[in-house]
């Protein structure tokens, strides 16, 4: 009975040392080089002033790494109050959506660093997971980690401090507000999402907020070749797509090319956004 207790009680120090290490490599993996909090707030807060589309709202924002670990949270406003709550752990969710379901030229190619990428930006996922969608489904397929997502104490929420950074947050949203990072070797190095106002200005200030950090770097140049999209504009590749027509047999309406978002009040204009970097 000795020897089984002690048996016991070394695999569960075992354990614990293992989960241990696993919760010191989820705090730094990943998000050296990203941009830190100070710089996710001042992106932010530039794209937010600068895009007029929308209700015009303030806004939260979330980096994680490749690994879906978040990396930094920011909001624009004055404090924690003057954004909708609910938009801090949606941002975090568009940021886990747009890394989880985009690739580098390297990734697609094998190694060969030759073949595009692809990157699908949350926007680009609503028509696709309607019923009947190619990808009808998907939204459901990495639940939020509740337990990471409400951790307090809420006065740290948008802070360096916010009890999200070092998790990894998961879920998938499907609507606008969430793109992958890409560096100058044109490797994915993770997703940044923004919430707080309607869907399609959540895209355009997401948008706004990468070209602030630079990390949209998806135009072919310098030997690389471009990270390809969906939208059919090399210049926007992930760009959000206004093409869903009415259905006559009622719905969503029908996305032309499948990967279509709907038209929200006072909707900007796509191509005005900034062209992604080489």
């Amino acid at each position: 009975m000795q020897f089984r207790n002690k048996c016991i009680l070394i695999g569960t120090l075992m354990a614990a040392a293992v989960t241990t290490v696993w919760a010191q490599d989820d705090k730094t993996n990943g998000c050296e080089g990203l941009p830190t909090q100070a710089e996710l707030k001042a992106a932010l807060a530039a794209a937010t002033a600068t895009e007029r589309s929308g209700l015009n709202n303030q806004m939260w924002g979330t980096i994680v790494d490749r690994d879906g670990i978040v990396c930094a949270v920011a909001f624009s406003g004055i404090n924690r109050g003057a954004q909708w709550p609910g938009s801090r752990v949606i941002s975090a969710q568009k940021a886990n959506a747009a890394n989880a379901f985009s690739l580098d030229s390297t990734s697609s190619s094998g190694g060969s660093g030759q073949a595009n990428g692809l990157a699908l930006s949350t926007a680009n996922l609503y028509s696709a997971v309607q019923p009947g969608g190619t990808l009808f489904g998907l939204q459901a397929s990495n639940p939020v980690d509740t337990g990471a997502a409400y951790e307090g104490p809420s006065t740290a929420y948008g802070t360096s401090a916010d009890p999200m950074v070092g998790h990894k947050i998961g879920g998938v949203n499907v609507f606008g507000g969430g793109l992958a990072l890409y560096d100058k070797k044109h490797n994915i190095v993770g997703g940044v999402g923004v919430s707080g106002d309607t869907s399609c200005a959540d895209h355009f200030i997401g948008w706004r907020v990468r070209n602030n950090l630079g990390l949209d770097h998806m135009a072919a140049g310098g030997g690389l070749s471009a990270v390809s999209g969906v939208s059919g504009d090399a210049t926007h590749p992930d760009n959000i797509i206004f093409d869903i027509t009415a259905n006559p047999n009622g719905g969503t309406g029908n996305s032309a090319g499948g990967f279509g978002h709907p038209t929200c009040i006072n909707t900007g204009n796509p191509a005005s956004l900034p062209a992604v970097k080489p």
